[in-house]
């Protein structure tokens, strides 16, 4: 009985296995079509932030850098350049409200299509219901479409009754648009064919899937968050080739090239920063792979107090400071090590006055002491992985030390050690591919006029350029750079990795 349950577990129910056996032709045709429809919502779902595939954008006078997305879920977005033609009554709130409301239905009919390519990863029953959502969500981009053609004649009548044609700039993406109804036709026709050619499911039939699907769709929200956070950036690096100010358009006009690329090489003063700081961003996190032992150590004494009570003590307050954010860091360090903080006030209650030393405006081992509050910080929070394999570790291999004669350190230094060298070289590799990736907020709050020398790392160093100096285009070669590097690295790192140990995590 539990064989039959195990083979369930990892080929499927039953019932599955027996429809995957028994497909009909028409079935068969059926799954090929259902490719194009995964694939048309795959496209819908990507289209929804990438400003170029915004179908919102009836007026020239919409921010042209706005997504859809941005459209469907923020009404400001759409009208923060309207203040005028509303008070003037060149256009109606009205009619961009329903604007609002109109991208919304057509994020809302992704959703939906979503929930339908899910779901047709399933037995027949399923893929029968997961066609009539399909077909749902068609009929609303379908509606969608026609919404904004009667939005884009509302909005130029509007425009004309108050001859403020040129001010309101009316527009219609016809092509954005078809792009858009031609999806919707895709979901109607795909999805009414695939339910005829699909037979229909028996009575006894349950909603059922693989395992091997059901993984997948747990997996889908980390692969659509990994998109949005680290893939869908990627599309900023645009920038790198345009002579860019904020607030500018990219166009041919400003096109430059490889421009700012050559300037990195080519500029002194950019070559004489850039070694300070790769100095700087180098040393930082050279510290940080020399002291990442530190957490495993801390973690093997922690595993190794026999008070439960006082352990779970000792690793909520080193958990703690890694929820603090820097800011309050640099308060409380403030508050131990300024002029008027605690260290200074004892030492001229016990010297006298005259012996007040402000230590965080000396740039005097500014290294070490970012280190030192990095370590204070995320110590307790980094040994939780390494408390983790611990738990995990065979307690018969303690046992049969314990019977051999082995003391408390022999175990821990013939145990603990070598089992958590795998979980330690997989960190070790990660902290080498970020090596140029060590932050910026703790450098930006600690940073100040005699110590930012010190304190220049990579990441705040390209904030600085952009943000304050307005340099987007140059901070976006550089940060491209950073990430070919970083790439780079881990490869390199991997490679020696399976060379030395056989293992490898690529």
């Amino acid at each position: 009985m539990a064989k039959n349950s195990t083979a369930d577990l990892l080929m499927g129910s039953p019932v599955v296995r027996r429809k995957e056996a028994e497909k009909t032709p028409s079935e068969r045709i059926a799954d090929k079509i259902y490719w194009l429809l995964r694939a048309a919502v795959v496209a819908n779902v990507v289209m929804l932030f990438f400003p170029y595939f915004n179908p919102a954008r009836l007026s020239g006078m919409i921010n042209r850098n706005l997504s859809l997305f941005s459209c469907g879920v923020s009404y400001q977005s759409i009208v923060s350049n309207f203040g005028r033609a509303f008070r003037q009554g060149w256009v109606t709130e009205g009619t961009f409200h329903a604007l609002n409301l109109c991208a919304a239905l057509i994020i809302l009919a992704v959703v939906v299509a979503a929930a339908g390519g899910c779901m047709s990863l399933g037995n027949r029953k399923m893929k029968k219901a997961g066609l009539v959502v399909t077909l749902i969500s068609g009929l609303m981009e379908l509606g969608a479409y026609f919404w904004l053609r009667q939005i884009y004649v509302a909005i130029v009548n509007e425009a004309t009754a108050s001859n403020r044609m040129k001010n309101v700039e009316p527009l219609y993406p016809v092509g954005i648009n078809t792009l858009y109804l031609v999806l919707a036709i895709i979901y109607i026709v795909c999805a009414v064919g695939i339910f005829f050619l699909i037979p229909a499911p028996e009575k006894s039939d349950r909603f059922d899937m693989e395992p091997k699907f059901q993984l997948f769709l747990m997996m889908l929200p980390i692969i659509a968050l990994a998109f949005v956070f680290s893939y869908l950036p990627l599309y900023g690096w645009r920038y790198a080739f345009y002579d860019y100010k904020a607030g500018d358009v990219l166009s041919s006009e400003n096109y430059v090239g490889f421009k700012w690329f050559t300037q990195l090489l080519q500029n002194s003063a950019t070559k004489r920063d850039i070694v300070t700081v790769l100095k700087n961003t180098l040393a930082m996190s050279g510290l940080g792979i020399i002291t990442s032992w530190i957490p495993m150590a801390f973690a093997i004494f922690l595993s190794e107090i026999k008070n439960m009570r006082f352990r779970r003590f000792v690793q909520t307050f080193t958990t703690i400071p890694n929820f603090i954010s820097w800011v309050l860091v640099y308060a409380i360090a403030l508050a131990i090590f300024s002029t008027d903080g605690f260290i200074n006030t004892m030492l001229n209650s016990l010297y006298g006055a005259g012996h007040s030393t402000n230590y965080l405006m000396s740039a005097d081992h500014m290294w070490l002491k970012m280190l030192a509050w990095g370590l204070w910080k995320g110590v307790g929070w980094s040994a939780i992985i390494y408390v983790a394999a611990i738990s995990g570790i065979d307690q018969g291999l303690y046992e049969a030390a314990t019977v051999d004669g082995a003391g408390r350190f022999a175990k821990m230094w013939y145990i603990t050690v070598p089992e958590l060298i795998p979980t330690y070289c997989v960190l070790l590799l990660m902290s080498i591919a970020n090596i140029l990736s060590n932050g910026m907020e703790q450098y930006m709050v600690f940073s100040n006029s005699m110590n930012r020398e010190s304190l220049q790392v990579l990441d705040l160093y390209v904030y600085n350029l952009g943000i304050n100096s307005g340099l987007i285009p140059l901070s976006t070669v550089i940060g491209m750079v950073k990430s070919v590097v970083s790439v780079i690295l881990l490869f390199v790192a991997n490679s020696v990795s399976k060379a030395i140990r056989g293992e490898s995590i690529v």
